[in-house]
């Protein structure tokens, strides 16, 4: 009797048996990771790093650069070495980057940690969703896809919340929380995570250099499907750059409330991700990259009619949607492209446009802003339109599906 008592009471851990649900709590603490120290960076730098107000920027393009510069020479590192060694390096890099950034002062320490975290993460997310890639069937990917990133949402609005207590003590204790949410992921690898690759790997082919590890330079069909997702993205990231100048600006919302309109979104994410994808689990990829674009036009017209609070919360609400509908589709697409022995390397060419569109949508966006307040809206509007357009065109035309061989696999 206590036996099957004591059994049942650890089927909660069951879950830690399935490699996807290791990778999907693997997002959550990545997140938690994220959203403590992202929030605080700008104040850490200005008040306990001596870092002039003119260099944070650059700073933040030092932690995207690192995995810009890193991916295409080990992007695809996990389809050699294995996914379970690779998260341990990534993991393990991370963290102690994150340690050793507590204890940075002024812009070139700072720079040379964050250059080497973005080094280590530039393999961390791309490896983690191909080990759910390797785990589940074709058909769960989007579901899968939509889970993991409820988990990372949670996460993220668990770690400002963390922050938020830890800065009472001093802002580089946030650094601390990062590092030890990254270092449990090590632990969780390193304890839970079998590997998941099939067959022993590639070898590493000499003459074909940087474009066996950078495959869109390779296959045409993902370099036109990744080129217009980081236009979409890219535009999309303009409503978190200028949002808040607008709000500001125009005397709508203080700082506060805009951190609040923030965490606003982040939570709307977390809670409708996963039922949203389950609804639209029968509408196509191409339908649903429209109605992501449709809704963002709608969100920068919202911000051009008024810059009053309800349109700054409908434009919140236009913004978490569309990453909701647009978000899980391109793992699944990516997927669907890539064989079983290229799949971290096109997991890889997918983090390569996240961390473009972190550095190029701040920038473009607060240039625009600085031309005029509502040219961002207005270039917002034609480019969603057009880049969703293109995108679903690229994933109608996408293979629906792998080769026999590569579902068995799954």
């Amino acid at each position: 009797m206590f036996t099957e008592s004591f059994k049942g009471n650890l089927r909660f851990l069951s879950f830690l048996q399935r490699p996807a649900s290791i990778a999907v709590l693997l997002f959550f603490f990545v997140g938690i990771a994220d959203g403590a120290m992202l929030p605080f960076f700008a104040l850490w730098a200005q008040h306990d790093a001596g870092i002039p107000v003119g260099w944070i920027g650059v700073l933040f393009g030092c932690y995207a650069g690192g995995e810009i510069l890193a991916t295409p020479f080990i992007g695809g590192i996990a389809d050699r070495k294995g996914r379970r060694p690779v998260l341990l390096c990534s993991t393990l890099g991370v963290g102690l980057g994150f340690l050793l950034l507590y204890f940075a002062h002024g812009v070139w320490q700072a720079a040379c940690v964050l250059l080497l975290i973005g080094i280590s993460e530039s393999v961390l997310h791309p490896t983690i969703m191909t080990v759910i890639a390797d785990s589940v069937p074709h058909e769960r990917m989007r579901s899968q896809a939509a889970l993991a990133r409820t988990l990372s949402s949670l996460g993220r609005a668990a770690g400002p919340a963390l922050g938020a207590i830890l800065v009472l003590h001093s802002l580089g204790s946030v650094f601390l929380a990062s590092s030890a949410a990254i270092l449990v992921c090590t632990v969780i690898v390193a304890c839970c995570l079998p590997e998941t690759m099939i067959g022993e790997g590639e070898e590493d082919d000499d003459e074909e250099g940087l474009s066996s590890l950078l495959p869109a330079l390779r296959d045409g069909r993902l370099a036109r499907l990744l080129l217009w997702v980081i236009l979409l993205e890219m535009c999309g990231s303009w409503i978190e750059a200028a949002l808040p100048l607008y709000a500001h600006t125009m005397g709508t919302l203080s700082a506060s409330g805009v951190g609040a309109l923030f965490s606003y979104g982040a939570l709307l994410v977390a809670v409708l991700q996963f039922p949203l994808t389950h609804l639209t689990r029968r509408v196509s990829e191409a339908k649903l990259v429209l109605a992501s674009g449709a809704v963002l036009v709608a969100s920068f017209a919202a911000l051009l009619v008024s810059p009053g609070v309800p349109s700054l919360v409908m434009a919140m609400s236009g913004f978490a949607l569309a990453d909701m509908l647009f978000g899980p589709l391109i793992p699944a697409a990516v997927n669907a492209l890539a064989s079983s022995s290229k799949r971290a390397t096109y997991m890889a060419a997918v983090s390569v446009t996240n961390d473009i569109k972190d550095t190029l949508g701040p920038a473009t966006g607060t240039a625009l802003f600085a031309l005029s307040l509502q040219l961002p809206w207005v270039a917002g509007i034609g480019l969603a339109a057009g880049a969703a357009v293109g995108l679903a065109a690229a994933i109608a035309r996408a293979p629906r599906q792998r080769t026999a061989a590569d579902h068995g696999a799954a």
